[in-house]
């Protein structure tokens, strides 16, 4: 009697100590769900269970390697901490392959009520979860909606994207065009990848009669993973190659990422070997990604290969005048070139700053003035100010007059060589917010007498010389731009 009431005592303990640990577990999870949010935890966090204890090290328990993988590299770090905030007797948090662990019941235990209480649950209860996980994956749409106004109308051509314009309309017009399957799209952040991807699977679907799955590479993943989750990838491929036009936004989310990557290459053989055409962007080419395997980069640049430029000026002018003309509200040509030279990297920030703009003269009933411009935007425009080095100023001065960088802090005297030092000096004072006696340490530890000097003097030369002082001030706007 005294062996089975021991053995009770420790399935109790047993299972205080996991009553315990499923509390700060609890808690744990709610932190998570905060930090990341609902679907990020629900995609990669949910599945995790608790393992054994062992001395300082906690063991966490998923489904799949593919998982464990992704947990251990993404939020490793993060658990480990949380766990040592809950119990700091916990150091370090031990990621594996397993499912939950029942407490382990002592010979008879089964047949005592509380222990049939916690039983380990019948078979038909994890194909329970299974078909619940896959209700789960199939409520959810496969592809993102396309935004209405992104369209062909709506897109401002100019010298930097007439190319990737003219790609994606033949694309539009005629799919699975020899030579344009793939299609590839390639620049920077905000300068119209999305939008003509977005073009493309409108006017497609305008007939009804092509079908048109665009996603994020992130959902694409996400999507994947659900599958896995649910025991479901054979019906997440047979939804994808049943499509006629797959459309794949910033692929170079996919670096790094195996597993999805081949299941894409893949997807990516079987639609294009049935004749379905595939739309693909990312901030390089395929060339340039090298964190893809080589035979996909090889696939994604044996098509069309088109990229976005930096817009010019021209072009980020015509942006606004279209916008603006579209919103009904008159802005000022001051006002529009003002803003064509202070926001040059992104469109999307561009049509943002004219969008509040445009906002703030409606709200308030006021007209739209550079003065009102300054004020309203000044958070943008602050952070669009050029932080120029006097390192920088120093090498295009020097490049411009043809000396060698280490003559501006060298001592020689010649004309040739100090006058494009004093200017140098000068610009410094005009551009940096650095201190005269800092500006002179960068020349050759000379004195603030000697910036000072080099600023007058040059302020002189302007008013007598106008071709010096379209020399200084092609200088500036080069290095302001």
């Amino acid at each position: 009697m005294t062996g089975e009431l021991s053995g009770y005592d420790a399935v109790a303990e047993a299972r205080s100590v996991r009553n315990v640990l499923d509390i700060h577990w609890s808690r744990i999870c709610s932190r998570l769900q905060t930090e990341v949010g609902e679907v990020e935890y629900r995609t990669w966090l949910k599945q995790i269970s608790i393992g054994p204890v062992d001395g300082d090290e906690i063991t966490l328990n998923l489904p799949t390697r593919f998982l464990r993988d992704w947990v251990r590299t993404q939020y490793g770090d993060r658990l480990s901490a949380l766990w040592n905030a809950e119990l700091p007797s916990i150091r370090r948090v031990e990621l594996q392959v397993g499912r939950p662990e029942p407490v382990a019941e002592p010979e008879g235990a089964a047949d005592d009520e509380v222990g049939s209480a916690d039983a380990a649950p019948a078979a038909g209860a994890v194909d329970e979860r299974v078909a619940e996980a896959r209700s789960e994956l199939n409520r959810h749409d496969l592809a993102a909606p396309l935004d209405p106004r992104f369209t062909f109308d709506t897109f401002v051509v100019g010298k930097p994207n007439e190319f990737a314009y003219a790609c994606a309309r033949r694309v539009a017009e005629r799919p699975s065009s020899p030579g344009f399957n793939p299609l590839f799209l390639y620049g920077g952040v905000g300068l119209g990848k999305t939008h003509l991807m977005h073009a493309i699977g409108s006017e497609l679907t305008r007939g009804g009669k092509v079908s048109v799955a665009y996603m994020s590479a992130e959902k694409f993943m996400y999507r994947f993973i659900a599958a896995i989750r649910s025991q479901s990838t054979m019906e997440f491929k047979e939804q994808l190659r049943s499509v006629d036009v797959l459309m794949i936004d910033d692929l170079q989310f996919l670096i790094g990422k195996d597993n999805t990557q081949e299941e894409f290459f893949h997807t990516f053989n079987a639609l294009v070997d049935a004749g379905r055409q595939i739309v693909v962007s990312a901030d390089k080419s395929p060339s340039d990604l090298s964190g893809l395997e080589d035979r996909l980069r090889t696939r994604l640049g044996c098509g069309m290969v088109a990229d976005i430029h930096a817009t010019t000026f021209e072009l980020r002018i015509s942006i606004l005048e279209s916008k603006a003309a579209a919103s009904g509200v008159p802005v000022p040509a001051k006002v529009l070139e003002f803003l064509a030279h202070k926001i040059t990297s992104n469109v999307r920030e561009l049509e943002g700053a004219l969008n509040r703009l445009i906002a703030h003269a409606n709200l308030f009933g006021r007209p739209v003035t550079l003065e009102a411009t300054q004020d309203v935007l000044h958070d943008i425009l602050k952070a669009h100010d050029r932080r120029v080095t006097i390192e920088e100023i120093q090498r295009k001065v020097a490049e411009h007059w043809n000396i060698r960088l280490t003559d501006m802090s060298s001592a020689r005297r010649a004309r040739a060589v100090a006058r494009p030092r004093q200017v140098a000096m000068y610009l410094a004072k005009q551009l940096t917010s650095r201190s005269l006696p800092e500006i002179g340490r960068k020349f050759g530890n000379r004195d603030h007498t000697t910036v000072m000097h080099a600023v007058a003097r040059v302020t002189e030369l302007m008013e007598r010389d106008s071709a010096f002082a379209e020399d200084v001030e092609l200088l500036r706007r080069m290095l302001e731009s």
